[in-house]
């Protein structure tokens, strides 16, 4: 059995706190660690193999990265060059999965659920294991807690365990819902699925031929690097975007489905997380330095600063270094709104955090105005920036704690605590670190134009 893990996502719905380079899925929000980290484990007691990991390039640093913090440093990284959602994403791991020779299990699962009860996840896909073994394409059906407008929903058959499916039916509205759930027939759309990987591609044949036939060309002609494989751009881009569901599971007559009962999220929204956070006996979650009073039904998250609520009724409140939405627990949905709107204006807040994360470490815009802009950077132990230069502007760089080798022009210096220099404007440089600790320090930036785009890489060891 191969865990296939899809990390593409964006995440918007819980803006401001997920973005497009920074989304849900790298979070922490319920238990420890990110939930990328979190479906590793919850899957990892069932593997066989090492995962296949499915992400957009511009995340791979920090898939490898969180995939090694949770102990797992030998997945096999797809990234995938445009966004052609899951019926694609399956079919390229499902064909990696097969280049060994073998026709395993594939687990297929988004990296931004929550599961509260993971052994009975874990029970419940060695008791979909059989079916799955002998062909069916089996899904997970989540019992209902209620009558949710926001799911899909499958329709199963009669009797117990697997059943075949009789049909998939779209977000129904509320009284459409309520029947659903009244009948004990319906249960809702988990996306998580338990495939043979030639079953999947057999049926994929018979009703995607063309999108198979893209995702064959998009592995057979991809890079192979150490840490990633990179799928053709130009065949993965020619493939059909769909879903599984619309691709395959609508139109399969060999589709079946498992209900369980597992605590599963799939934390779409802010009201979502408030669902299943740990509340107090008001019904109100706080994450982060919270002062609430007279406050019932709410959901409060601060990164950094006091967060002080009062005399408030199902809002919910998050806080971030560069944004802060309030809003109604009814409307949170409704956030994605905002974020067109913000993206129409071309405002950054839609993509970046004002802490950015990059390979070698991060960076924390702490300041800025006209013609300058100040920078707290981490540089990780080994980490190496790009040899690079700027047309616009110039950099002083003082260390704070930890040890700098810098590149300028023809110049290596060793900086260490404390001490600093001066990159001119035009002038060649780079920035490592040689220690074992983090190196912290503070980079000003003068200069007529201070975009991040201001950049000229000469060599980068992370392939930029």
């Amino acid at each position: 059995m191969i865990p296939v893990i899809l990390s593409g996502g964006s995440g918007t719905r819980l803006w401001p706190l997920s973005r497009e380079a920074f989304p849900k899925q790298f979070l922490s929000l319920v238990g420890e660690g990110s939930m990328l980290q979190a479906t590793w484990r919850r899957v990892g007691p069932l593997a066989t193999h090492a995962p296949i990991v499915v992400a957009g390039e511009e995340h791979r640093f920090m898939v490898a990265e969180q995939l090694r913090e949770a102990g797992c440093t030998d997945a096999t990284i797809l990234l995938e060059p445009v966004a052609r959602n899951t019926a694609p994403a399956i079919a390229v791991a499902a064909l990696e999965a097969m280049r060994s020779g073998e026709d395993p299990l594939l687990l297929v699962l988004p990296s931004d659920h929550v599961i509260q009860n993971e052994e009975a996840f874990r029970a419940a896909v060695r008791e979909a294991a059989p079916a799955a073994q002998s062909g069916a394409l089996v899904t997970f059906g989540i019992v209902p807690a209620g009558p949710e407008t926001g799911y899909g929903y499958i329709k199963a058959a009669g009797g117990a365990g697997v059943r075949s499916v009789e049909c998939f039916v779209e977000k129904p509205d509320l009284a459409t819902a309520q029947g659903y759930v009244a009948s004990g027939e319906f249960f809702w759309n988990s996306g998580m699925f338990l495939l043979l990987a030639s079953r999947y591609l057999a049926e994929l044949e018979r009703q995607q031929p063309a999108m198979l036939a893209a995702c064959r060309h998009a592995i057979d002609q991809a890079r192979r690097e150490v840490d990633f494989v990179r799928l053709d751009h130009s065949a993965f881009a020619a493939s059909p975007s769909d879903s599984i569901d619309y691709a395959v599971m609508e139109k399969t007559a060999h589709a079946a489905v498992l209900p369980i009962d597992v605590g599963w999220s799939d934390v779409g929204s802010w009201a979502a997380l408030w669902q299943i956070a740990e509340q107090d006996g008001a019904g109100n979650a706080h994450h982060g330095d919270v002062l609430a009073q007279d406050c019932r039904n709410t959901l409060a998250w601060g990164d950094s600063r006091l967060l002080a609520l009062l005399g408030l009724d199902d809002v919910v409140v998050v806080d971030t270094a560069d944004a802060v939405l309030v809003a109604h627990r009814d409307r949170v949905q409704d956030v994605k709104g905002i974020v067109a709107e913000l993206k129409r204006g071309e405002r950054t807040q839609t993509t970046f955090h004002r802490k950015v994360y990059r390979p070698w470490g991060s960076y924390d815009a702490i300041d800025m105005g006209e013609r300058f802009q100040v920078k707290r950077i981490t540089v990780r132990p080994g980490g190496v920036l790009s040899l690079q230069m700027h047309h616009h502007r110039a950099e002083h760089w003082i260390v704070v704690s930890g040890t700098a080798r810098v590149t300028r022009g023809t110049d290596i210096l060793l900086l260490g605590e404390n001490e600093s220099t001066y990159i001119p404007l035009g002038v060649t440089h780079r920035l490592e670190n040689p220690g074992r600790v983090p190196l912290e320090l503070i980079e000003v930036q003068s200069g007529s134009y201070l975009g991040e785009d201001d950049i000229v890489r000469f060599e980068d060891v992370y392939g930029r």
